[in-house]
């Protein structure tokens, strides 16, 4: 048996809801299979910690985090604290801080779950968004001068490197090598003429060392169209950090629930611990009710153990969250079920449990 050290961040609204219960699926799936052991540390970071400090992270923040091998993620962001301190005082630290480069987004119909999109299937929706994670449009940079006077100016700059780039789109290449190899190129070349004609350089550049992966590039917006037109076309898609944000909202969706989305903020090689977080956010208009969708999270656990080597376990618990969504009996409102947290999380158990016989 493997042991591993998790650094749990329930964070904000629901992250506090659905955060134990993905907890409790890890260690009974860890008990089933016997294959790992792991021991969590808590830590209180978000809006109520930003309140009482106002800092939304210890300011060692990333030195108490580094030993970690990886970090379970609630959400972030509530209304009693601007959006950009939120984001900008936790989540965005530790993924440029760990150069947890890659974002991870699978889009998946899950059996039972019904999409928006008449007529979809399971199966019909089955691809992945790589999205930039550590630069492009959330990096920062710029300022505002003149506040308050009419020639008040704000600027924004996105930032694209060779090396951010690159990475990334090898990345994606790989992930469509692996899977059905066909990779989408997001852009808005014929708009930002110098940012992400550079992109696309880069992706041509990257992909001759991948000469039987099928490649598209697509602009954002006849992009967004596609992924509800015709989202079976779609394999790999990779994007920067703004363009694979929207992009993997739409995917969770088209999918029935943003309450289903999971995602990994993945540092590929290993340097730092990665951080594997739901999409759906911290959900204020439902907190407290004890209907706040795990299932999301529990994904990201199961992303969590293939990350660290236990694909058996992930797998496992990804045959028990179909099982649970096929069967229907115990699905959250926003599914239109009538289901608690809590007992999404039981039945998920219980379906490892049979599986697993």
């Amino acid at each position: 048996m493997r042991d591993y050290h998790v650094a749990v961040i329930p964070g904000d609204g629901i992250g506090q809801e659905v955060t134990p219960e993905g907890v409790r699926v890890l260690d009974r799936v860890g008990e089933i299979t016997g294959a790992y052991k792991m021991h969590y540390e808590y830590f209180p970071w978000g809006c109520e910690y930003y309140l009482k400090t106002g800092k939304m992270m210890a300011e060692d923040g990333l030195d108490i985090l580094r030993p970690f091998d990886v970090i379970y993620f609630g959400a972030v962001g509530f209304p009693s604290v601007p959006d950009h301190i939120s984001l900008r005082g936790l989540r965005l630290p530790i993924c440029q801080g760990f150069d947890q480069y890659v974002c991870l987004r699978p889009s998946y119909l899950l059996p039972g779950i019904q999409s928006p999109l008449a007529g979809k299937k399971p199966g019909d929706i089955d691809f992945y968004v790589v999205r930039e994670n550590t630069e492009g449009e959330y990096t920062g940079a710029g300022g505002r001068a003149h506040r308050g006077l009419p020639i008040e100016l704000a600027i924004e700059t996105s930032v694209f490197t060779r090396t951010g780039v690159e990475r990334v789109i090898r990345y994606a290449y790989q992930l469509a090598q692996k899977r059905r190899k066909k990779l989408i190129n997001a852009t808005k070349s014929n708009a930002q003429q110098h940012s992400l004609t550079f992109w696309d350089e880069i992706f041509t550049e990257v992909g001759k060392a991948f000469p039987t992966v099928q490649t598209e590039r697509v602009l954002i917006d006849a992009l967004s169209a596609r992924f509800v037109l015709h989202p079976e076309s779609l394999d790999v898609v990779v994007g920067s950090n703004l363009f694979g944000d929207i992009l993997t909202d739409l995917g969770g969706a088209i999918c029935g629930s943003l309450g289903l989305a999971a995602s990994g903020n993945i540092n590929p090689e290993r340097a730092y611990p990665s951080m594997f977080e739901p999409v759906h956010g911290s959900a204020p208009d439902i907190f407290g009710k004890g209907i706040a969708n795990p299932i999301g999270m529990i994904w990201c656990g199961a992303m969590m153990l293939e990350f660290l080597g236990e694909k058996p376990a992930g797998e496992l618990i990804m045959k028990a969250i179909e099982a649970v969504t096929g069967e229907g009996k115990a699905l959250t409102p926003d599914l239109g079920g009538k289901a608690k947290t809590s007992q999404v999380a039981d039945e998920v158990i219980a379906k490892a449990l049979a599986l697993a016989k």
